[in-house]
């Protein structure tokens, strides 16, 4: 009885509103997508879905006349009855004639350029026309996949049964289909409030879209767009500096406005540049449509294909402003000859245009959710939804979440479990997961044959590592716990040693999480870890040189980390440590068998006989806060999500202090600070620095563990895909100081600014890297390196490559030297 009394409050609140809804098509019946249906001189409207369907809301009473708009067809107007509540009224559309004036062929009267030039005149106007709104807002999100293989490069491909409901014999289907709706509040550059009234994911009954109005404000009213890297404006200020235009023809709308059609082609193919057609308004040279493409290479993105973005504006006759009424962002990609498609649809209603915004109007928050926004029936979405479910969409929701209750039961759940925690011998040596779906919680034994299990180095000579881990999880809530142990056995040395961890998260709002470790390892003295494993072994077995120096560490450590304000979060620990020099137990190595290997000591390379250090225990104090200054975030449901403002940087304070020594000498405080920046500079490219100081107190005779050591590389292999925490040059251990100390790194990305005008050489496709690494420590000239590189390098979509020069300084010219990078280490590690 409640439910149905709420069905009629529902239907109710509609009913001073009348929908109509129909099919739309071309003389010949062909179904028109993505047509703009709105009110005239009103912000209410909708667009076609892929098959011509569209269906708009309109108030009952009054005289309405009803705009249908398409690129490259004759706007129609037709004015209808209000007095029903709900009607068909299907449309066919006629091509648009275009008249060409025959001066336009004229290659020296090129009126395009005369259009463009009053465009960019002009936008500064039009754009603080819709410089401040509220809207209602509409989004649909859309992922399909094609010929899906059940493996690649012989790995089983799972990407989740929930997502691939629906796939049919081939792997094709849909993967990823979600709506919201909500009411956005924006004020430009970068002001938005967004409220979600409403959100679906098919076959999810949580159903938190992704979908927002954040990732839907392109404005062509801006220099630069951003999609991964800046693209260019059509009508940006420089715009004729990469683009070419051709004026294809001009018509009138509804309203007997010129509209002019322009061709747009880049003046160089690897730029990133846009292609297609823009519209302009004649007279007020306002934007009235966009049709643009965007191919992947030209966004440094090779798995792209392609991407088509279309806008369609609007006009109201009584405050003679253009608005965005719907957009759409398509795309196809694939790899590994699997395709992917996906589409984005967007439509704003309701606009209103306030002169200001009250001061308080935005804050941190930029997204929320109302109580209940993933609960509306179907009876809601299917009044309200702008655009019309195609067939897909419709039996995709239907299918998945008729599915979701059987998906969601225990005995389902068991089934799939039993299925794929069946127990194979082969599993001893490559692993085995069991999953307990229904209780949440999972058990996982590594094997015996990842990449990272097996190294070498010249401490324990061949080592094997695998372990044990146990996570449970509780969505709901944000908790989740795991108990992990790593077991690793270096042969040559012929011990055993084992560590555990105990990790507890409380909540997904402020992530407060609890931390135990404890056991026995062996430790590089620099904890950063400078050269991997994987990298070292190489460098070893091959080259023979032993340059990750390795210490042997027994501690017990308890921390805690938790968001304490917006944009700061608190890290403290206290660990008990006893470290022990370890020497080196074997000479072994495939090449170069008469060469004999440094020692394990990095102060003395070629003594191995007196120990590094002295056998000691210390228990060690931190406290460590990030701020990220104008941090933004996003409410959800789901959990409390931050994003990082870039106009501002990260900063890093660390206080450490050493106590309870096993002797006095060892015991120090330690005051460090770090500055990270992160900022796009139009369309020239990515600034970054690192910078760090710190300084050391009643430190004169502490251990060498405890020193700063600094990133050094003498692999002259880059195992990052920046180099922002590294010196490429630098012996490991050389500059190590239990004093003061300052570091600086920054590196310049042109994103192609410069390499896509370089004949040739932009057949690469790759950017161009600017570099600056500096080092101050007492007693020492500081250390200093330039650097200049190419970075996407690659074959074909597969851009995992980077090269570099390094000349270095310290008291003069010291050295130079290529670095070459290879992403791909930070998969392996």
């Amino acid at each position: 009885m409640k439910n149905a009394y709420l069905f009629v409050l529902l239907v109710l609140s509609f009913y001073s509103n009348a929908q109509i809804k129909g099919t739309i098509s071309d003389e010949k019946g062909k179904p028109l997508p993505f047509v703009s249906v709105y009110e005239e001189s009103t912000y209410n409207g909708t667009t076609s879905n892929e098959q011509g369907n569209y269906q708009l809301n309109i108030k009952s009473g009054g005289k309405n006349k009803i705009v249908f708009q398409l690129l490259g067809f004759k706007t129609k107007n037709i004015a209808i009855p209000t007095e029903k509540s709900s009607f068909i009224l299907d449309v066919k559309m006629l091509e648009e004639s275009y008249s060409l004036n025959e001066v336009i062929i004229n290659k020296k009267n090129n009126l395009a350029i005369a259009i463009i030039k009053s465009a960019i005149a002009s936008k500064k106007e039009n754009s603080e026309n819709t410089a401040r709104y509220t809207a209602d807002f509409y989004s649909r999100g859309l992922f399909k996949i094609k010929d899906l293989p059940k493996k690649i490069m012989g790995m089983k491909v799972d990407i989740g049964d929930d997502m691939a409901t629906n796939l049919d014999s081939t792997g094709s289907g849909i993967l990823y289909l979600s709506e919201t709706v909500s009411k956005i509040t924006f004020e430009k550059p970068n002001n938005l409030k967004e409220r979600i009234v409403a959100s679906r994911i098919s076959g999810n009954n949580k159903g938190y879209s992704y979908n927002t109005a954040k990732s839907s404000t392109y404005d062509f009213y801006n220099n630069t767009l951003e999609f991964g890297i800046n693209m260019i404006s059509p009508i940006a200020d420089n715009a004729f500096n990469y683009y070419k235009f051709k004026l294809e023809g001009t018509f009138f709308n509804e309203n007997n406005l010129q509209i002019n059609k322009i061709k747009v082609t880049p003046n160089r193919d690897k730029e990133p540049v846009f292609e297609g057609y823009i519209y302009i308004v004649d007279d007020s040279f306002a934007i009235y449509a966009i049709d643009l493409d965007i191919k992947g290479y030209r966004i440094k993105n090779e798995f792209t294909d392609i991407m088509t973005l279309k806008q369609n504006f609007s006009y109201n006759s009584k405050n003679k402003i253009w608005s965005k009424n719907s957009q759409s962002l398509a795309f196809n990609a694939g790899a590994f000859g699997v395709k992917f498609s996906g589409k984005f649809n967007y439509v704003y209603t309701n606009y209103e245009f306030p002169l200001t915004f009250e001061k308080k109007t935005f804050g941190n928050e930029i997204l929320s959710f109302e109580t209940n926004a993933n609960k509306k029936e179907d009876a809601f979405w299917n009044t309200i939804r702008p655009i019309p479910l195609t067939i897909e969409e419709s039996n995709d929701y239907i299918e998945k979440d008729s599915l979701q209750t059987i998906r969601k039961s225990r005995k389902y759940m068991d089934s799939i479990d039993a299925k794929n925690n069946k127990f194979k011998f082969i599993a001893l040596i490559m692993g085995y997961d069991y999953k307990n779906t229904f209780k949440k919680h999972s058990f996982k034994y590594n094997g015996l044959l990842d990449l990272s299990s097996l190294s070498f180095n010249t401490v324990q000579g061949h080592s094997l590592s695998s372990g044990f881990s146990f996570k449970s999880w509780d969505e709901e809530k944000g908790k989740n716990t795991s108990i992990s142990t790593t077991i690793n056995y270096g042969f040559d040395e012929d011990r055993l040693r084992a560590t555990g961890q105990f990790t507890h998260q409380f909540n997904n709002q402020n992530y407060a999480t609890l931390y135990v470790i404890g056991g026995s390892s062996v430790k590089q003295f620099n904890p950063n870890e400078p050269i991997s494993k994987v990298l070292n072994t190489i460098s070893t077995l091959a080259f023979k040189n032993n340059f990750m120096k390795l210490y042997n560490l027994e501690s017990a450590a308890i921390g805690f980390s938790q968001d304490i304000a917006n944009g700061v979060n608190l890290y403290g620990k206290i660990e008990y440590q006893q470290r022990k020099s370890l020497f080196n137990n074997t000479d072994f190595s495939y090449f170069n068998k008469n060469d004999l290997y440094t020692s394990n000591n990095p102060l003395a390379p070629n003594d191995f006989t007196n120990p590094a250090f002295e056998k000691h225990h210390l228990t060690k104090a931190n406290l460590l806060a990030k701020i990220n200054f104008g941090n933004k975030y996003s409410s959800r449901p789901d959990g409390k999500f931050n994003i990082r403002n870039n106009k501002y940087p990260t900063l890093y304070l660390e206080y450490e202090k050493a106590f309870a020594g096993s002797e006095k000498k060892y015991e120090f405080d330690h005051l460090n600070t770090r500055l990270y920046y992160d900022v796009t500079l139009g369309n020239k490219g990515n600034f970054a620095m690192n910078l760090k100081a710190g300084k050391f107190f009643n430190a004169d005779n502490i251990s060498f563990v405890d020193y700063k050591h600094f990133n050094g590389n003498q692999t002259h292999i880059g195992q990052t895909v920046r180099y922002l925490n590294v010196f490429n040059l630098l012996p490991y251990y050389s500059n190590s100081t239990n004093d003061r100390y300052f570091e600086a790194h920054m590196e310049h990305n042109e994103k192609g600014y410069i390499m896509n005008k370089i004949p040739l050489l932009n057949k690469l496709k790759s950017t161009m890297v600017l570099g600056f690494h500096t080092l101050a420590v007492p007693n020492s000239k500081p250390y200093s390196e330039f650097t200049i590189g190419l970075d996407n390098l690659g074959y074909g979509k597969f851009k995992l490559f980077r090269v570099d020069y390094v000349r270095s300084y310290q008291n003069g010219y010291k050295g130079d030297g290529v670095v070459f990078g290879l992403k791909i280490l930070n998969v392996l590690e």
